[in-house]
């Protein structure tokens, strides 16, 4: 099936449209002279996003599992064979599939690039395996298997000139060992029943009467980043020390070091570019600041420049890799965020009008979110006859920032931009910097922003900031996590953003600020906090989910040692995930059963479970709470009648308990307890001890 193509005016360049969702037959067609079509059926491949229209996400070291239903009609015995490759590649390699049981096969290749694989998956009579099960079967029996030697005969010569070096050998002496059956008959089916041979054929074995699966799947392979991080949002603008005026990058770059000691792995900074002048927001979002208000970063763009510049009160692009430089030698990643929004002195808007949407009265329109207005920040109208010079510029403007040694962006509000733009985007920077990842900000409705996770988005954002109870935490972490939405979207928490202030911490205060901090840093293995919550900041807008003196709208200068904030507890918590690799990954997460709608309880331990945390949090900011957790020991690792070990991770105390029910009381202002469980093992006699 060819795929339909849309043709970019004026730039002679044609852009694939994204492929049809296939309706492939998964059997094997041939005409009516030929050889007949085959009769295996390979069916429910897993994992497998939607027939194969949208790559499925790993991180480079792991191993990918690939699963099928596999079968064909009778008794004969069939064999599969997992073919992966690089896409840049065009030999493929294979993994041998073995079954696990009901029609069900299962084979892996490890993912050793920071690229994208292809893998298929492709199945065959196995006509030497159903043979010499045949053949046992009946010797065991005592029946005389002259005939069935000669067939077996026929079998190796059709494969002996596949074969080669010592195979070639084996195949050889089989043969001979045939030829010579009537001196004794037992020992040459022994011979030919020798795992050696059963190698050599499976090596060389023929693939006539094999289908393949009618679809190439993807796989991408991002770095371990974009599933295992802690993120650290502010604006550089607020890291001075100075009242009324923007910080710059040299006092930005004194902020990094408390950054990196608080055990964050990114610093994402709010949007550096110029601002725009007209309609420029003053305090609180009031509309039409003054000379001395600062203006709102996401109005981007003035007569300094636009996306490809840096706000001069800010410093110059030699200050800015500076600061890149100093984080990285503090092991920080820096991450941009790129929002596709223009004020209206954005050099865009004089060069390129058609970009924007114009009214009747010939006005552009400005951003709106009904009822709000955002009087000095125009949108992108991507549905333009000039569009794919707007996409090209974006690319541009991606480029320039990864050469300036960007290579994370959080991605302002993708749900407004078209689908099609943001698969060929991303596509387009990974293919020559797979390294580039991509933070979807969409807080909108479940299918876009699942979407735009197939779509290529490396992280999304999630409802997490919204859910604060048992049941739904659990619903959603175990929809996350457990169901086919973990193969394409990687949920990154953030408990609080620049934009939001959720009620739960505006009511709750520091214990909810504690317990919220818990939940981010355990239930995803990547998770980010914006700049202030470790201080507890928690002054809304009356009635909304705003910030009151929002730095959006300010300069701000902090007391980062004020009273009251939980910088320790930040840092603690960091260094626990950093410390267990149970917290490294995103897919384990297991809830435990606990009798207080108040308490949430979960664990996640590697797969040979030499590191199992327990984590208890209380959900309630006013009040403490006591509960039965009810643990399924043998799952982790652990015998039910025996004593075990549970490691409080967060006062380093070790208690020895018993049974799969244990009783934990949490108060609100020390609302989570991490646990490691370790097997202990009974000393019969210590020497010296009488």
């Amino acid at each position: 099936m060819s795929r339909p193509t849309r043709t970019a005016t004026g730039t002679g360049i044609t852009i694939p449209a994204p492929a049809a969702r296939p309706t492939a037959t998964m059997v094997a067609r041939s005409d009516e002279t030929g050889t007949p079509p085959s009769g295996i059926i390979i069916e429910a491949v897993s994992p497998e996003i939607e027939g194969g229209r949208y790559p499925i996400k790993r991180e480079v070291g792991d191993t990918l599992e690939v699963s099928a239903d596999i079968f064909k009609e009778g008794h004969d015995q069939i064999a599969a064979v997992l073919k992966y490759r690089r896409e840049d590649a065009t030999d493929w390699a294979e993994a041998e599939m073995r079954f696990i049981d009901n029609d069900r096969w299962a084979g892996s290749f490890l993912l050793p690039a920071n690229t994208r694989y292809r893998y298929i998956i492709e199945a065959f009579p196995d006509h030497f395996a159903t043979w010499a099960d045949e053949l046992e079967k009946k010797a065991t029996a005592g029946l005389d298997v002259a005939l069935e030697l000669r067939e077996g005969q026929l079998i190796i010569e059709e494969t002996l000139p596949r074969a080669d070096g010592d195979d070639r050998v084996i195949l050889t002496e089989a043969l001979a060992a045939i030829a010579e059956e009537n001196e004794n008959q037992a020992a040459v089916v022994h011979r030919l029943l020798g795992d050696d041979v059963a190698e050599a054929m499976r090596r060389h074995r023929s693939r006539a009467g094999g289908a393949t699966y009618a679809k190439e799947l993807e796989v991408v392979v991002d770095r371990v980043a974009a599933r295992y991080a802690a993120w650290y949002s502010f604006f550089p603008r607020s890291a001075g020390r100075v009242e009324g005026r923007s910080a710059t990058f040299a006092e930005a770059t004194q902020r990094l070091p408390a950054i990196a000691a608080m055990g964050f792995d990114v610093a994402y900074l709010l949007p550096i570019h110029p601002i725009g002048t007209t309609n420029r927001k003053g305090r609180n979002n009031a509309v039409g600041g003054g000379p001395d208000d600062p203006g709102v970063p996401y109005a981007i763009g003035n007569e300094r420049g636009g996306h490809d510049a840096i706000d001069p009160a800010l410093g110059t692009l030699e200050d800015f890799r500076g600061f890149v430089a100093a984080a990285q030698a503090l092991g920080l990643e820096v991450a941009m965020d790129l929002a596709i929004q223009a004020s209206p002195d954005h050099p865009w808007v004089a060069a390129h009008p058609e970009w924007f949407t114009v009214r009747p009265d010939g006005s552009i329109k400005f951003a709106e979110n009904p009822p709000k207005k955002y009087q000095d920040i125009y949108p992108v109208n991507f549905d333009n006859p000039n569009w794919f010079a707007l996409w090209r510029e974006i690319e541009r403007v991606l480029r320039f920032w990864v050469a300036q040694g960007v290579t994370t962006f959080r991605v302002d509000n993708p749900h407004t931009k078209p689908f099609p733009f943001w698969e060929w985007l991303i596509g387009e920077i990974q293919r020559t910097n797979p390294e580039v990842l991509f933070l979807s900000e969409a807080f909108t409705r479940p299918k876009v922003m699942k979407e735009l996770a197939k779509l290529g988005f490396s992280q999304s954002y999630t409802y997490f900031t919204w859910r604060n109870f048992k049941r739904e935490l659990i619903d959603y972490f175990t929809e996350l996590t457990q169901s086919d939405v973990k193969e394409y979207l990687r949920g990154n928490l953030f408990p609080n953003t620049h934009d939001i202030l959720p009620i739960i911490l505006q009511e709750g205060g520091r214990p909810a600020f504690k317990s919220r901090l818990a939940l981010a840093t355990t239930l995803s293995s990547v998770y980010g906090i914006y700049s202030g919550y470790e201080l507890c900041e928690n002054r809304p807008v009356p009635g909304k989910e705003e910030y009151l003196f929002s730095e959006k709208y300010e300069h701000k200068v902090w007391d980062w040692d004020r009273p009251g904030n939980i910088i320790d507890y930040v840092t603690q918590l960091n260094a626990i995930r950093r410390a267990h690799p149970a917290l490294h990954e995103y897919d384990n997460l297991r809830f435990v059963e606990t009798d207080d709608e108040n308490i949430i309880a979960y664990v996640k331990s590697t797969p040979d479970r030499s590191d199992v945390v327990l984590v208890v949090v209380n959900l309630d900011p006013f009040g403490a709470h006591e509960s039965v957790l009810h643990l399924a020991l043998n799952d982790l690792g652990l015998a039910a009648e025996e004593p075990f070990r549970a490691r409080d991770l967060l006062t380093d105390e070790t208690h020895l308990w018993t049974g799969p029910t244990q009783r934990i009381r949490l108060e609100p202002e020390e609302p989570a307890g991490l646990y490691a469980l370790e097997a202990w093992r009974r000393v019969d006699y210590v020497e010296g001890c009488g």
